[in-house]
């Protein structure tokens, strides 16, 4: 009995038809918003007998395999007799610029639904239709075709065999992949302590479809025993993707490190690595006009035989294997990457390509994403970072600056630029304090930004392929934000602003992304949350937008007391004690590498107390000891020799001074003699300023802890995060060093894992 393979229409006439060029043009939020609005419009004309939005399937016999063809064609018209098929298509391009063949792949979508609808009611002949809209003029181009249905037959019948490669090498995989899956055994000799736990709960969270929020201590293998399960859930049918969404690189690495494991033991999955575009572009400098681009230039001619090799060949598409491809047919990395990824059963990335509304995987279909689960790691960092996805900042100066430089090249951009300037400036000269924070939507700044977008659009799209203005595009896209942001704007956002002399800047601040992440997650089936820091989970629970079906789950260590040993140096790390105390917190560190020769990092609450103490620190020469500093912005190459210097047989001390809540106090792992103590200094709450005033208030106005949920919370999850740095295996041995008074105080305390909370309290003579 043949296979049945399903497809979207859309999907299959774009793998066959479409061609040329990545396109960099500008269809917008608010264009595309239009074009809907253009899309009704014309259905509104509709006589009483025609129909819109009609869904149509059928399925079609080809070679060795079935293909059900589903999709949803804009209009069915009746006219004397004759049926039509309609497809609305909107564009901001010239409409007098398009040509009867100027979209095959528009044509191509079009005649799948009139064999669609000519098969399932016996219709001899049909009528095709493309009705182009402009959205800015509301003018309309229509060209029609008439088609016999052997025509149609025959026609679609090519377009299947077009196709098949593709889908036979999906359809392999796929056999393939389930098979691996069902041997698939555990890729270590055995469970570590709370492992087993964790895998069953995130089978049992896929299983029945809700989520799960886990707090997993360091060296439980949280990756492995999240990735195993759902891999089996894949076996079992109860989904058909995975994604693994992170902050950092580290963890992706260690995500890609769980597949090389399983594939050792036998999986065979498709896997893609979604890397960030500037990281991976091909140029020295990036710019993705076809002009510029050779690999945007004829992308789509070249994508098919380059997606068919590579998923040929390949199962674990990191970076380096993408750009190996993308290069060798001429291919640009970054969009060859997401083109791979809506056929591969794994994804991994960043939490923006699911969760950020600017730049999440648009194309995915809701049938999918019920066939979706999604893993996301290090999840504490998911709440800080949704709030600045679902917030948005507007600048005076960059107005004042546009308004100047098209003073005399466009007379629309001019104009709504000097309108929200003078906004600014009104605004400015009313406002009394140096901040001034709103809890309602700023309706005439909004309603001016829209203008502007609107302008910045029709000029950015009519530069005739030429470089636009550097200063016009950043700011077109920050408006575009902002106009998006704005409408969002409900009781969980205020408007706050900031005034230094002239300038002005005016930001739309998400107070509780929970409602907006659940929003954005929508549809798919699963999601697990999970981190060794995930506490207390009630408050995260609250901010990622848990439901009342939702699990919690806490696994202890599966490490031993003896490994580890906690002391608390109780000195006030308060801003305003900093000075007077940091020769005692000096002091303790020098009498620590002194008592025992071995690797050291000493984490700080900001650079500035952690270079107020190195230099105290320093002022004793040491000549058996190497003391390195994390600097602001460090590269890539620069980390990796800071991490490097770490090592077991260094045979001096080495101390290592870094920030907490930076990039080595998270996701590092230097296991046995490569670290032997840490020492936090501080509790990490962020420092005292606006935004995390305005969310004090505002969770103490609904009734929450509103100082733990801006402050502490926060600074704590740091703290765990640099303190979890130390043991990271069963052979690991370290000293931790807590330095704060604050820990000795009830709520702090039992803030801290169990196994920290039974710490010895040192004087510096200790």
């Amino acid at each position: 009995m043949p296979s049945l393979i399903y497809i979207a229409v859309r999907t299959l006439v774009e793998y066959v038809y479409r061609s040329g060029s990545i396109d960099v043009g500008f269809r917008t939020t608010s264009t595309m918003a239009e074009g809907t609005k253009a899309h009704h419009k014309i259905q509104r004309t509709y006589g009483e007998q025609d129909q819109k939005e009609v869904h149509l399937y059928t399925e079609i016999a080809c070679d060795e395999y079935v293909f059900g063809i589903e999709g949803r064609c804009d209009g069915l018209l009746v006219q004397d007799g004759q049926l039509t098929i309609d497809e609305i298509k909107s564009t901001a391009k010239d409409i007098d610029l398009i040509t009867p063949d100027a979209f095959p792949v528009h044509w191509a979508q079009a005649k799948c639904y009139a064999y669609m609808y000519a098969k399932e009611h016996q219709v001899d002949k049909m009528r095709i239709q493309l009705t182009y809209v402009q959205v800015d003029t509301e003018q309309q181009k229509r060209f029609v075709q008439e088609v016999e249905y052997g025509e149609l037959e025959q026609w679609i019948m090519d377009l299947l065999r077009r196709y098949a490669p593709y889908a036979d090498l999906l359809y392999q995989h796929r056999c393939s992949r389930n098979k691996s899956i069902e041997r698939l055994s555990f890729p270590f000799d055995a469970y570590r302590a709370g492992q087993r736990r964790l895998a069953g709960a995130v089978y049992r969270t896929i299983e029945e479809g809700v989520s799960l929020y886990v707090k997993a201590p360091t060296g439980i293998g949280k990756t492995i025993s999240t990735i195993f399960p759902a891999i089996k859930a894949i076996g079992q049918g109860l989904l058909e993707h995975l994604f693994y969404l992170t902050a950092k690189t580290i963890t992706r690495t260690a995500a890609e490190d769980a597949f090389v494991h399983l594939r050792t033991n036998g999986l065979v999955v498709h896997s893609v690595t979604l890397t960030a575009k500037e990281k991976v572009c091909f140029q020295a400098e990036m710019s993705c006009r076809k002009e510029d681009c050779p690999y945007a230039d004829g992308y789509y001619d070249r994508l098919n035989g380059g997606m068919l090799d590579m998923l040929s060949q390949e199962t674990l598409m990191t970076r380096p294997v993408i750009e190996h491809y993308a290069q060798k047919h001429r291919l640009c990395p970054f969009e060859l990457s997401l083109d791979a990824a809506y056929a591969a059963d794994v994804v991994i990335g960043d939490y923006n390509y699911i969760f950020d509304p600017r730049v999440s995987l648009k194309r995915m279909l809701a049938e999918r994403r019920n066939q979706t689960a999604l893993l996301v790691d290090e999840a504490h960092n998911l709440v800080d970072r949704a709030r600045e996805m679902f917030s948005s900042t507007l600048v005076k100066s960059t107005f004042l600056a546009l308004q100047r430089e098209f003073k005399t090249r466009s007379v629309e951009i001019y104009q709504s630029s000097k309108a929200i300037n003078d906004y600014f400036v009104r605004f400015r000269k009313l406002s009394e304090d140096k901040y001034r924070v709103e809890k309602e939507r700023p309706e005439e700044l909004v309603a001016l930004v829209e203008t502007f977008v609107f302008q910045a659009e029709r000029q950015l799209a009519s530069s005739g392929g030429a470089e636009p203005s550097p200063l016009l595009l950043d700011t077109y896209f920050a408006a575009q934000s902002f106009v998006r942001i704005g409408k969002l704007f409900d009781e969980k956002y205020v408007a706050y602003a900031e005034i230094d002399r002239s300038e002005v800047r005016l930001r739309l601040f998400c107070l509780d992304p929970s409602y907006l992440l659940t929003q954005m997650g929508k549809g798919f089936r699963s999601h697990i949350y999970f981190s060794a820091t995930l506490s207390p989970i009630s408050y995260y629970r609250d901010m990622l937008g848990a439901g009342e079906g939702d699990y919690s789950l806490s696994l202890a260590t599966p490490f031993s007391a003896d490994q580890l040993e906690v002391s608390v140096l109780p000195v006030s790390t308060r801003y305003h004690d900093r000075e007077r105390t940091k020769e005692r917190v000096a002091q303790l560190l020098q009498q620590l590498v002194e008592n025992r020769q071995g690797n050291y990092l000493f984490f700080f609450p900001s650079y500035a107390y952690m270079n107020l103490v190195y230099k105290t620190f320093v002022e004793e020469e040491r000549p058996d000891v190497d003391v390195i500093v994390q600097q602001v912005d460090m590269t890539e190459e620069e980390r990796e020799r800071y991490l490097t210097a770490f090592q077991a047989e260094n045979g001096r001390t080495l101390v290592g001074f870094a920030v907490m809540g930076g990039i080595f106090s998270e996701g590092i792992d230097l296991v046995g003699d490569r670290l032997t103590g840490v020492v936090v200094v501080g509790v990490g709450l962020p420092q005292l300023g606006l935004e995390r005033d305005i969310l004090r208030d505002y969770f103490n106005g609904i009734g929450k802890r509103g100082y733990d949920y801006a402050y502490v919370y926060p600074g704590m999850n740091k703290v765990l995060q640099a303190g979890g740095r130390l043991i990271r295996s069963e052979q690991d041995r370290g000293i931790l060093v807590l330095v704060d008074d604050r820990y000795l105080q009830g709520h702090y305390r039992s803030l801290l894992p169990e196994e920290w909370r039974d710490y010895t309290v040192l004087n510096v003579r200790d």
